[in-house]
């Protein structure tokens, strides 16, 4: 036999090796475009039914959430199981889609190239681009039935008559005894109502009380300023980013009975 002819040791289970290695590396790739489908769906699944994670920069909330102007806008975590079980209740942080009349200074973000735009949009059902809708963020004052006004001898808001412990503003319009008031000449600017908020509605105002276009300031619109019930996306429950700022969010009772 010649040389070229001699067997060499171990070239039988390196070929095997190398061609179980090749099937390998052929399966991941066949496998891989599977994977990535069962991630999106159930990336979809999940921010449709469970919960998805909302940036709304507005200084409406300040300082319960960072939204000003200069600031690092706070990520939020917005859970959307509760109410599928029960209706958001007075103290409550929630995101909720405007109404028609909230929307006047909402820009769409969605780009004018169709391609683009659709890409913006499938991005979208997964979470990896926002959606384009004018989503806010606001505490739940008063639901349906009840009814909000502005202000007791304190400068308090009611509800029913009986002022609102209300430990998370910090920021408000001036409010004198006997020197600016509600029955001055000239009134402080937290007077509002009584509104009387619809069956299936509630009130919302921002944290910020001086700095927040809210319900009061909707309340010439067909629904008074309450927004629908069927419009809220979900409950505002942790902030996650930016990690200084991690946390829950609190949403105290805030009805005195």
């Amino acid at each position: 036999m010649t040389d070229s002819q001699t067997p060499v040791p171990g070239n039988d289970e390196s070929d095997r090796r190398s061609r179980r290695s090749e099937k390998k590396q052929r399966s991941f790739w066949r496998e891989l475009p599977i994977l990535v489908l069962v991630a999106l769906v159930l990336s979809f699944l999940l921010q449709t039914f469970v919960a998805r994670v909302y940036l709304i920069p507005s200084e409406s909330m300040e300082p319960t959430l960072h939204g000003c102007n200069g600031c690092t806008g706070d990520r939020i975590v917005v859970e959307k199981v509760s109410y599928r079980f029960g209706d958001p209740q007075p103290g409550d942080v929630v995101v909720f889609r405007g109404p028609p009349s909230w929307d006047g200074d909402f820009v769409s973000t969605r780009s004018s190239n169709v391609v683009v735009r659709g890409a913006q949009e499938l991005g979208s059902l997964v979470g990896l681009v926002a959606p384009d809708e004018n989503d806010l963020v606001k505490r739940v004052i008063a639901t349906g039935g009840q009814t909000v006004e502005c202000c007791d001898e304190q400068g308090r808001v009611l509800v029913d008559g009986q002022p609102l412990d209300e430990p998370y503003i910090t920021m408000d319009f001036d409010f004198v005894p006997n020197s600016l008031t509600c029955d001055t000449p000239i009134r402080s600017g937290r007077c509002f109502g009584p509104v009387t908020v619809p069956d299936g509605n509630v009130w919302v105002m921002g944290d910020n009380r001086s700095n927040s276009a809210d319900s009061r300031f909707h309340v010439a619109d067909d629904l008074q300023g309450t927004v629908p019930v069927d419009n809220v996306i979900g409950k505002a429950q942790a902030i996650v980013l930016p990690p200084g700022r991690w946390g829950l969010i609190d949403d105290p009772d805030i009805q005195q009975r």
